[in-house]
């Protein structure tokens, strides 16, 4: 494992374990490049993310840990942060970031991801809900506020499938994504979920690979043991669809890491 910069701290009150221990976990397997990129503070859905009042904390801690690693491990620092147009706050699009993760857990107020509200696929269309999901995802990467592209197919993640085809329903999203410049995040969190792939699936990272989209490798890490977890087969992924560079961000620029 060369590069994750997906991962949590318990500051968003549903990972466990201490930052420390994520990058010695890290570091162990042999990460160049390590990322944390906690749940970003908002006046939304307050139980699943970290408080406006832990963020001098949240960056605290990052820097003594990239302290710590100079010299063996780069340490990198940000947010992921919900995409939903009138909470996003400028505290966090403002802070002093490597990357910012932009990702889509909502919508219209449906937190599609949390299975407390998985009886709600059965109400709805499933091509809307698919439609609805990738029209999020092409907003905010025309919004121009962050660097990399958070599960980009999160929508799959109970296993429930469109009927059409989702290189159809994502196109226009993948355009808005290459115009824009940001990476596409291969999150190997898919594979310990009910639709046990890799985000992105295989019809979409083959036309990102088309367009030219760069991609990073990210674990989504929430508790110790799924630091790197399936992060070989995300490689072997990767290299499949001609892919022999990832992007890793220090201060809002990029890097290509070659894996």
């Amino acid at each position: 494992m060369i590069v994750d910069l997906h991962n949590h701290t318990p500051l968003c009150n549903h990972a466990t374990g201490t930052p420390i221990d994520y990058a010695k976990a890290a570091f162990n397997q042999g990460c160049k490049f390590y990322g944390f990129s906690d749940h970003a503070p908002m006046n939304f859905d307050q139980k699943y993310r970290m408080s406006f009042k832990d963020m001098d904390d949240y960056k605290e801690v990052i820097d003594i840990l990239k302290t710590e690693f100079r010299g063996k491990m780069e340490i990198l620092f940000g947010y992921e942060v919900d995409y939903l147009p009138g909470f996003i706050d400028d505290r966090v699009l403002n802070a002093n970031v490597d990357y910012l993760i932009g990702s889509v857990h909502f919508l219209n107020g449906w937190g599609f991801d949390n299975p407390e509200f998985i009886g709600e696929y059965k109400n709805r269309d499933i091509d809307q809900i698919y439609i609805d999901y990738f029209d999020a995802i092409k907003m905010m990467a025309k919004s121009g506020k962050f660097d990399i592209v958070g599960h980009i197919d999160l929508i799959k993640v109970f296993n429930y499938k469109p009927k059409t085809d989702i290189r159809i329903i994502a196109k226009d999203a993948l355009n808005e994504i290459k115009k824009s410049g940001m990476t596409v995040e291969l999150n190997s969190a898919g594979l310990r979920k009910p639709v046990c792939e890799i985000y992105p699936g295989d019809e979409i990272l083959e036309i990102m690979s088309q367009m030219g989209i760069n991609i990073t490798l990210s674990s989504d890490a929430h508790s110790i043991e799924q630091v790197g977890q399936n992060m070989d087969k995300t490689i072997i992924k990767a290299k499949e669809f001609g892919y022999s560079e990832v992007v890793v961000y220090q201060n809002r620029e990029k890097k290509m890491v070659k894996i």
